[in-house]
């Protein structure tokens, strides 16, 4: 599970226009139709294709609670690709993305001086660029770390050095210990 990556994906899925399938039938219809058959679907979910059969046609209702999940995030991965793709085209070309994170941050700086890394409550308006890095990356498949380092490349320059006006010289900022992380578009 990223976390990072959760987080973007949850700010995408607030500008649906239409809120996504819940039941388990009609996730498992939406599906279906999606990949073009249950085959494809029973060996995505981990399942027998009889058992996606039987959803399908309402023989089964309640999934197991790992099946709901992996069900859900499917679905959800699926959902609007168009509206999804539009959402991060407008972050990533005129809107920028917003974070709002409680984690570790502290900088090197050239000479040696350090600030000591500390708990800090940051709300910051990432610019268009920062946001495009991130949808890029994660679009190629980046992990946790690769999101991780990205997003603290941005703070680096939005936060610390304010858009090159101040702390030209830093060398490197420490993003840890992430305790609450959420992105809004």
């Amino acid at each position: 599970m990223s976390l990072i990556g959760d987080g973007l994906d949850t700010a995408v899925q607030k500008a649906f226009t239409r809120p996504a399938p819940k039941s388990a039938g009609a996730q498992m219809r939406y599906l279906v139709k999606q990949l073009g058959g249950t085959k494809p679907v029973a060996q995505m979910l981990r399942v027998s294709q009889r058992t996606v059969e039987r959803y399908v046609k309402g023989q089964i209702k309640k999934p197991r609670p790992d099946l709901a999940a992996r069900l859900e995030r499917e679905v959800k991965k699926r959902w609007q690709p168009l509206i999804r793709a539009k959402a991060k085209q407008k972050a990533a070309s005129t809107g920028g993305i917003i974070i709002d994170t409680r984690a570790r941050l502290g900088y090197t700086a050239p000479i040696g001086s350090t600030d000591q890394d500390r708990i800090r409550h940051l709300t910051v308006a990432l610019p268009p660029v920062h946001a495009a890095r991130l949808f890029d990356a994660q679009d190629q498949g980046a992990g946790d770390a690769r999101l991780q380092e990205i997003a603290a490349e941005a703070l680096k320059e939005v936060y610390f050095q304010d858009g090159g006006r101040r702390a030209g010289s830093l060398d490197e900022v420490r993003f840890t210990d992430i305790e609450h992380l959420e992105f809004d578009l």
